[in-house]
C-alpha cells in the first residue's frame, strides 16, 4: 500500500477509504474480512477519491497496497465491520499502535503472506518465465496529491486503461491507482523491504489492480491476485529533479487532510533505468494487510537527496485542530517468510 509518524496498495500510502466485505468469502476473506473494514490506503470509492480518510490524532502514516481466489464477491458494509473500522482507525507507528499492536485488530498481520519482507538474494529463484515489466502511464491521469495523515500519495484516474502495468508476473492488465511513499526518522532506514538485511533510505509504491477480472479497486484488494504493487527503493545520492515535482508541492498538502490538483504527472519517472525485478506473493503493507498483492520490487535504486527527504518530514499526521505531529517514520518492519519463494527475472 502505503499508505505512515505518518499514520498505501498502493499500493496501497494512499488515500483509502472504507472497504467493507461480508461473510463467506472464502478462507482467506473469511479470515480478514472484518480488518477490511477501512482500506485507509487507497481504497475510497470514486467520487470519495482525494478525501483523506477520517482519522484521529495519531501519529503513524500510510497508505497506499494474493491468497486463492474466494469463490464469492466482496459485498458491503456489515455493521460490525463499521464497529471494527472505528478500532482501525488508531492504527499507526508509534510505540502504543505501531505495526507491534496491528495483530490486536487485524489477526491477518500474523499471516502466511504478510509483507514487506528482507530479500535474501541468494535464496531468490531465477524464473525464466518472468517477462520484462510494461509500465505505460498516461501523465494526464494525475490527478491530485494528499496527505492522509499516514503518507502522501498521488492519485490517478483509474476508471478506465490509460496507465496501466503489463509484463512481469501478472496474468493481464492492472490500472495504476496511486503512488506513495515510506521513509523513516533519518537517512539510514526508511525503507520497507530490505536486502540481505540492508535498509534504503525510502521506498516508493506504485499501486496498481486487476482491472480485467474485477470491477474496482475494493473489490480487486480482497482477492489473491487483486493488486501489484510495484517497489522502488530510494536511496541517498544526487538530488532527483523528478522526485521534486512531488517534493517542491508538499507545503501545500502539509496538514493531514490536505489535498491539491496534481496533473500532467508521469510516475515513471521515479523508476531506475533497470526494471529488473524480484516478485513474491505478499500483502498490503498498512491495515488492513489484505493478503492480496503480487509485489514487484526492482532491484535498481533510485537517487534522492537527504534535504528531499526532508521534505516529506515535515509533513504533519495531524489535522488543523490538532497538536502538530510529524510524520517522521511511516514503515513496517520486514515479516517472516514462511515458506514463501521469491522469484527473480
Amino acid at each position: 500500500m502505503a499508505l505512515r509518524p505518518p499514520g498505501h496498495p498502493d499500493g496501497a500510502g494512499g488515500s483509502l477509504g472504507r472497504a467493507w466485505v461480508t461473510k463467506g468469502l472464502g478462507r482467506q476473506q473469511a479470515r480478514t474480512g472484518q480488518e477490511a473494514g477501512a482500506l485507509q490506503v487507497s481504497l475510497s470509492a470514486p467520487e470519495d477519491r482525494g478525501v483523506a480518510a477520517p482519522s484521529p490524532s495519531n501519529r503513524a502514516q500510510p497508505p497506499l497496497p494474493p491468497h486463492p481466489v474466494p469463490s464469492q464477491p466482496v459485498l458491503s458494509c456489515p455493521v460490525p465491520c463499521r464497529q471494527e473500522s472505528r478500532a482501525m482507525l488508531h492504527w499507526g507507528y508509534d510505540e502504543h499502535n505501531g505495526p507491534a499492536h496491528w495483530k490486536e485488530v487485524f489477526p491477518v498481520a500474523n499471516g502466511d503472506r504478510q509483507s514487506p519482507i528482507d530479500i535474501k538474494t541468494e535464496e531468490t529463484k531465477y524464473d525464466p518465465s518472468l517477462r520484462p515489466l510494461n509500465p505505460s502511464y498516461d501523465p494526464a491521469s494525475a490527478k491530485i496529491i494528499l496527505n492522509n495523515g499516514h503518507s502522501t500519495s498521488v492519485e490517478f484516474d483509474d476508471t478506465v486503461n490509460k496507465s496501466v502495468l503489463t509484463g512481469g508476473p501478472l496474468s493481464g492488465t492492472y490500472r495504476l491507482r496511486q503512488i506513495h511513499f515510506h521513509w523513516g526518522s533519518n537517512d539510514e532506514a526508511g525503507s520497507e523491504h530490505t536486502v540481505d538485511g540492508m535498509k534504503y533510505a525510502a521506498e516508493l509504491h506504485v499501486v496498481h489492480w486487476n482491472a480485467e477480472k474485477y470491477s474496482s479497486f475494493v473489490e480487486a484488494a480482497c482477492q489473491s491476485d487483486g493488486l501489484a504493487v510495484m517497489a522502488v527503493f530510494l536511496k541517498i545520492g544526487e538530488c532527483n529533479p523528478q522526485l521534486n515535482k512531488i517534493t517542491d508541492r508538499l507545503d501545500t498538502i502539509r496538514i493531514k487532510g490536505k489535498k491539491a490538483l496534481f496533473t500532467n504527472f508521469d510516475p515513471s519517472c521515479l523508476l531506475p533505468k533497470s526494471l529488473d525485478y524480484w516478485t513474491y506473493f505478499g500483502s498490503l503493507t498498512v491495515p488492513p494487510l489484505l493478503e492480496s498483492v503480487i509485489w514487484i520490487v526492482l532491484r535498481e535504486p533510485i537517487s534522492v537527496c537527504s534535504e528531499q527527504l526532508a521534505k516529506f518530514r515535515s509533513l504533519l499526521s495531524t489535522a488543523e485542530d490538532e497538536v502538530a505531529c510529524c510524520l517522521l517514520r511511516n514503515f513496517r518492519p520486514p515479516q517472516p517468510l514462511r515458506g514463501r519463494e521469491v522469484r527473480r527475472n
